[in-house]
């Protein structure tokens, strides 16, 4: 089933003044504060978004804004959030929170964009967070729940360039999924039909254009270009803006110094690989070392250097969302040195494991071709 993951907060400058029953449309001093918080949550600056939210919620105390960026720092603070069951608790309670407030908001109008914004992203959220503690059930519930915001959006387009993105994310996955996916083809026929080209340009659009939703556009096409398009000099486009603006967040480097490595621009991902040494947090240390095997193998011409790289690589934990394409990248490593040292029955054994795991159709088409 179509999951949307990680779906960052758009349309937040869309408030609701406590004494005013018209929306502020176009309110600078409030767009400013909520650009700020999203600024300092995405660099890993979480005592000062917590006191800006602070300040949030006293002055829209009735608006789902304050608990949804509440919920995204912590997701963000506690990377990755299924392997923190008190910190995943506090992002339950916050998401449920800001549903609340959203659901009022449709209750007095049900075409209201915020609120249908906010309802996407409550449900999208709980989706993700049941979708990554195995609950796939309750994941699936949320992804309909969600899916009835997605289609509102569709026409909410012209009104705001941040719905470009929630609706080319939409046209993309709805025909990527069953591609990669093809057990949920029979169920599919509920969704209504999608186009991927459209969708990556509708995403685009996102990116250039969006003000909310401009750094999670380019996260996710980044994403989508290194993964299912097998194209990471578009990857490099994206993620360089993301690595400019917050070069303290570990995930974006991570996305930019692989989009390099992959372009085979090796000079240019070795300081990035330095810098992700001395970053904080538990997924670094498996793109460290499959990253330093690349670079080892690939830059340097060192099998021996590299392959300790790639198999110190596989005794790291790996986490499904996030580095479990990491532990690909090495076994394909390993794979390409035992070929290059004629042991054929080594390089089949590794390049089985890839197929096991891999998801990115280059990997894949690696191991297939061997």
């Amino acid at each position: 089933m179509f999951i949307l993951t990680r779906i960052f907060p758009a349309l937040l400058g869309l408030f609701l003044p406590l004494l005013a029953p018209a929306q502020v449309m176009n309110d600078p001093a409030s767009q400013k504060l909520v650009l700020t918080i999203l600024d300092n949550i995405y660099n890993l600056e979480f005592s000062e978004a917590d006191g800006l939210i602070k300040q949030l919620q006293v002055r829209y105390p009735h608006h789902p804004v304050g608990p949804v960026l509440r919920a995204t720092q912590i997701e963000l603070q506690h990377i990755p959030l299924s392997d923190n069951k008190a910190a995943s608790a506090q992002f339950a309670q916050a998401v449920d929170q800001g549903m609340q407030l959203a659901r009022r908001m449709l209750d007095k109008n049900e075409k209201d964009p915020e609120a249908v914004f906010f309802m996407l992203t409550c449900h999208s959220y709980l989706a993700s967070l049941y979708n990554n503690q195995g609950e796939s059930l309750k994941a699936v519930g949320e992804s309909k729940k969600a899916y009835d915001f997605i289609r509102d959006g569709f026409k909410l387009v012209d009104k705001n360039s941040d719905f470009y993105f929630t609706t080319g994310l939409y046209n993309y996955y709805v025909e990527r999924y069953p591609i990669e996916h093809p057990i949920v083809k029979p169920i599919m026929f509920f969704f209504a039909d999608g186009n991927m080209a459209k969708g990556l340009q509708q995403m685009d659009v996102a990116a250039q254009r969006g003000l909310f939703m401009r750094t999670v556009a380019n996260y996710y096409l980044a994403h989508i270009q290194l993964k299912y398009e097998s194209n990471p000099a578009k990857a490099v486009a994206y993620s360089n803006y993301l690595i400019d603006k917050f070069p303290a967040n570990p995930l974006f480097t991570m996305i930019y110094a692989e989009a390099l490595l992959l372009s085979g621009r090796y000079s240019e991902a070795r300081p990035y690989v330095q810098r992700l040494k001395q970053m904080p947090g538990k997924l670094v240390p498996l793109a460290v070392s499959t990253f330093s095997g690349l670079l080892a193998e690939m830059a340097d011409k060192k099998d021996k250097e590299a392959a300790e790289f790639y198999e110190a690589a596989l005794r790291l934990p790996v986490n499904v969302t996030y580095t479990k394409e990491y532990q690909a990248f090495a076994y394909a490593g390993l794979a390409r040195i035992a070929s290059r040292a004629r042991d054929r029955k080594k390089a089949d054994m590794y390049y089985k494991k890839v197929l096991a795991i891999a998801q990115y159709k280059s990997l894949i088409r690696e191991a297939r071709a061997y």
